[in-house]
């Protein structure tokens, strides 16, 4: 007997969708399941949608932190997001804590790796390049392999220091002497260094993180067109990340690249306590209202967070739909109302589209959000 039976979903086409789960893994998928026997049935009466569970990709939920934190079911269950990926709190000295602390979560929890062994216990983790060490990257590897699923090195001036562009050489360094082949996300801001120096660096697959900021060293020229050199980096497999946070979305920057054709491969909120509490981020729906409100459909935002970052970070039993996947999917509304949407530079948009997280199921257990 199966455990739950989820019947009379959309998917993000609006195609009808049902889904059988046993023991945390998805049994069975169609249009239409017939010869049904299940513990317990989720009816959506052809009203929500489905899909496999939400991953964010970019995120800062180590608690210990002073800067950047939060708890990871914050920004998980409870917002139907089933997966977060902490982008660079830790380093080697400080990930062991966080597994352990990740284990009593009912988020899934996973985790990149530092360059800096002290993680982003300051904001300047890069000053000092003897914190990078490869033995001790590999160390944290070996020890936590099912965890650790990338590395992160943040290259803007405020890290760097005078460092420049050392810490991104180091870093692609560690990731090509690895044991274990990992994705490198960039955080990209103010300069030095400069965007194009970055990109040169970078190779196909390495994500490019805050790809849509406003800011003077992004991806647009004092023309409003996307800088060659970015074009150019894209088009080569460079991987193209919102990772929204404070200070990393304009809407304008956004609208530009989509004119450009320049789509961003994965959807992340760079979220930590102060950008949810306090916006303008505050949860992955709302990320996706914004999205859709520049014109984006729905069909093509969800995969930005559910089969794409799981094939980047070597997710291979989620993201997906399908027999034998873990049973992680979301479950949300889309209606009809009114909302203010602000992006990094507090520029606002009205949206009249609301995305409504209903259920977060997690390994086959169910979470009801909001109170519904």
């Amino acid at each position: 007997m199966a455990n739950l039976y989820i019947k009379n979903g959309l998917n993000e086409h609006s195609e009808p969708i049902e889904i059988l789960i046993k023991n945390g893994k998805i049994e069975r998928v169609g249009e239409r399941l017939v010869d049904v026997v299940a513990d317990k049935t989720i009816d959506l009466e052809k009203k929500s949608f489905v899909t496999a569970g939400w991953i964010d990709d970019h995120t800062h939920c180590y608690e210990k932190l002073d800067m950047y934190y939060d708890d990871p079911d914050e920004d998980g269950y409870k917002t139907g997001v089933t997966t977060v990926i902490d982008a660079g709190s830790t380093g080697a000295n400080s990930i062991g804590d966080f597994y352990d602390i990740t284990r009593n979560k009912k988020t899934n929890v996973y985790a990149m790796i530092n360059v800096s062994k002290n993680g982003l216990l300051s904001q300047n983790e890069l000053e000092d390049m003897s914190e990078i060490s490869l033995p001790e990257v590999q160390d944290a590897i070996d020890r936590y392999p099912d965890f650790i699923v990338g590395i992160k090195a943040r290259m803007s001036h405020s890290v760097v220091a005078d460092n420049g562009i050392n810490p991104l050489v180091e870093a692609k360094y560690i990731q090509m002497k690895l044991r274990k082949q990992l994705p490198l996300m960039v955080h990209v801001g103010s300069n030095p260094p400069e965007l194009s120096e970055v990109m040169t660096v970078m190779d196909r697959g390495d994500i490019l993180t805050h790809c849509f900021n406003g800011k003077q060293n992004g991806i647009l020229d004092e023309n409003n067109e996307i800088k060659n050199f970015v074009q150019d980096g894209y088009e080569h497999g460079i991987v193209f990340d919102i990772g929204h946070g404070t200070n990393s979305f304009t809407f304008h920057t956004a609208e530009v690249a989509k004119k450009y054709k320049l789509s961003p491969e994965t959807l992340s909120t760079d979220i930590s306590h102060s950008s949810r509490e306090n916006g303008p981020v505050y949860d992955m729906s709302t990320c996706i209202e914004k999205l859709l409100v520049i014109g984006y459909k729905l069909s093509e935002v969800i995969p930005m967070i559910t089969t794409r970052p799981a094939k980047n970070f070597h997710l291979d039993l989620k993201g997906k739909l399908e027999e034998d996947y873990d049973a992680d999917i979301t479950i949300f509304d889309i209606k009809k109302g009114r909302k203010e949407l602000t992006d990094s530079n507090d520029e606002v948009r009205i949206t009249d589209t609301l995305v409504l997280p209903r259920y977060s199921i997690i390994n086959g257990h169910v979470y009801t959000i909001g109170g519904i």
